[in-house]
């Protein structure tokens, strides 16, 4: 258990921190979510919209240190893939 003023703030601050990037996981996963619900649906158009606005929020969940670089490269890698092959 935290003792120390620091501490206790720290804690606070974290939970805190946690609440919003939980958030925007959540924000992202909505996106990649429609895009692949379009390409389920076989819909190339919605799925190439939903496709370009995928991916400046998932370059600005990097940006935020939510997501790592390597991981939304490749899940942008592969949702190109999918849309492309409609």
């Amino acid at each position: 258990m935290a003792n120390t003023p620091q501490a206790k703030k720290r804690i606070r601050r974290n939970n805190r921190r946690a609440e919003i990037n939980g958030a925007r996981m959540s924000r992202i996963r909505g996106f990649v979510k429609k895009v692949e619900t379009a390409c389920e649906a076989g819909d190339k158009d919605a799925a190439q919209t939903a496709l370009k606005a995928a991916q400046p929020e998932m370059a600005r969940g990097v940006a935020r240190g939510v997501m790592h670089k390597n991981t939304a490269a490749r899940k942008l890698s592969r949702l190109t893939k999918r849309v492309a092959a409609l």
